[in-house]
């Protein structure tokens, strides 16, 4: 007769255990920029494209108190004279695809990287490139470290760098068109100081471009 009893004890500290864990989580709440896609949409032949989102993304939640780490943070960059803007750009809040509001890198392979100021525990990583036309962006990865220099101790949160052109290893991630949503990444609480992302141009061109990237975690 005990049996039932501990069964129904252990059942509720469970349903205990779990509300006391969504009680943690919060969803994560961005300012989003206005959609604007202008001029004529170009055919996009990309392969293993994720199909194109329908409507507002789903609530993604993270513990209380993640705060975005990126915001006004130093950002330094493969290209050190960007063709267009500054890389300050890529952590300045604005994310609108207006005119002036982008860095633009050369042509080719490219990265930029974020010093957090401290090591964190990261949740996610928002990411916007150019959003004003349906672009894809080419072998994008996005890394973790506490090394500046992604020599040791590297996470990869993000690669769809199918053929390996960076030299980091086979992408298993599906391309995805730029919106004003931006790329939301689940870097699963993965520890580091520093983000690098890397591109290797886009649909429209050879070039590489930054609006804005987002850090959501907490000190570690």
């Amino acid at each position: 007769m005990k049996t039932p009893i501990k069964l129904s004890l252990g059942f509720a500290f469970l349903l205990l255990t779990i509300a006391a864990m969504a009680q943690d989580k919060v969803v994560l709440k961005t300012r989003l920029p206005p959609p604007l896609f202008v001029g004529t949409p170009v055919p996009i032949n990309v392969p293993n494209l994720e199909p194109p989102a329908k409507g507002k993304r789903p609530d993604f939640y993270v513990p209380a108190g993640t705060i975005n780490l990126a915001a006004r943070k130093k950002v330094t960059s493969s290209d050190n004279n960007p063709n267009a803007g500054t890389l300050d750009m890529v952590t300045d809040g604005d994310k609108a695809a207006d005119e002036g509001s982008w860095v633009e890198l050369g042509p080719g392979k490219q990265w930029v990287e974020i010093d957090l100021a401290k090591s964190a525990n990261i949740y996610a990583i928002l990411v916007w490139h150019f959003h004003s036309q349906a672009r894809v962006y080419r072998d994008v990865i996005v890394q973790v470290s506490d090394d500046p220099s992604f020599k040791s101790g590297v996470t990869t949160v993000f690669n769809n760098d199918l053929h390996n052109e960076f030299g980091l290893g086979t992408g298993k991630d599906l391309n995805y068109v730029e919106t004003y949503q931006g790329k939301l990444i689940d870097t699963k609480g993965v520890k580091g100081r520093y983000v690098r992302l890397y591109s290797n141009g886009n649909t429209a061109n050879k070039l590489n471009h930054y609006i804005e990237v987002e850090v959501w975690g907490k000190p570690a």
